[in-house]
């Protein structure tokens, strides 16, 4: 019995590569916090968003099934990112690197165990809930209001990733407890403004995909599962 052979498209595959590329970018720019007025803020605040744009893209074109095949192999290669930062971290710099060297590598590259669980609960579960609210919500509006979905499952994944990710990896050692609510809502609410501003090119890039495709997947005969 002959198989039909699943093809990949090669703007999937800039989008899977700009995907992961946001993912592991976010996890290095994690570590500098900053403020701006009362707002305080990560570096990952200029990239991570980009991810769920993209994630939005990938579920209104390609359908759930695609979105979970993005997710997880920007999962697993952030994962080997970080196991390969972990061991060159483990091995002794040379003689000539130096102190203070060494301890900026460590700082960027050597992913506490708390914040490298973080990463990966918080990423898989906002990024489940964002490609699978897309999904739904096609579905439900026959494919009308994209811009009513995009915002709305961007809200809740970003959400869900941020209650989880800063108070598991930041809270107490660089967050304060007391501090951690409203870190979090002007996460959120930044992510989620930054989404709406770009959504007028999220929707072009969205309908030039779909042409040039020829694909717009409606999710009507699946299982929303994570495996």
């Amino acid at each position: 019995m002959i198989k039909e052979k699943q093809q990949v498209s090669v703007l999937f595959l800039i989008f899977s590569t700009l995907f992961t590329i946001c993912l592991i970018g976010s996890n290095l720019f994690a570590v500098k916090p900053f403020s701006v007025g009362p707002a305080s803020f990560t570096g990952a605040i200029f990239v991570f968003p980009i991810s769920y744009i993209i994630n939005d893209v990938v579920s209104e074109v390609w359908g759930f099934r695609r979105a979970k095949a993005l997710i997880w192999t920007a999962f697993l290669m952030n994962f080997l990112f970080v196991l390969l930062a972990f061991l060159v971290d483990l091995a002794p710099g040379a003689p000539w690197w130096g102190e203070e060297s060494s301890s900026g590598f460590h700082a960027i590259f050597g992913l506490a165990p708390r914040v490298a669980l973080a990463s990966f609960l918080a990423f898989l579960v906002g990024s489940f809930v964002n490609a699978t609210v897309m999904s739904k919500m096609k579905v439900r509006n026959q494919g009308r209001h994209f811009t009513l979905r995009a915002v709305v499952s961007s809200l809740l994944g970003e959400l869900c990733d941020s209650v989880i990710f800063f108070p598991i990896a930041l809270a107490g050692a660089v967050i304060p407890w007391s501090q951690m609510p409203r870190f979090v809502l002007w996460q959120v609410g930044l992510k989620t403004a930054y989404e709406i501003i770009i959504l007028p090119i999220t929707i072009r890039v969205v309908r030039w995909v779909k042409s040039r495709e020829g694909v717009d997947v409606y999710d009507t005969d699946i299982k929303y599962r994570i495996i």
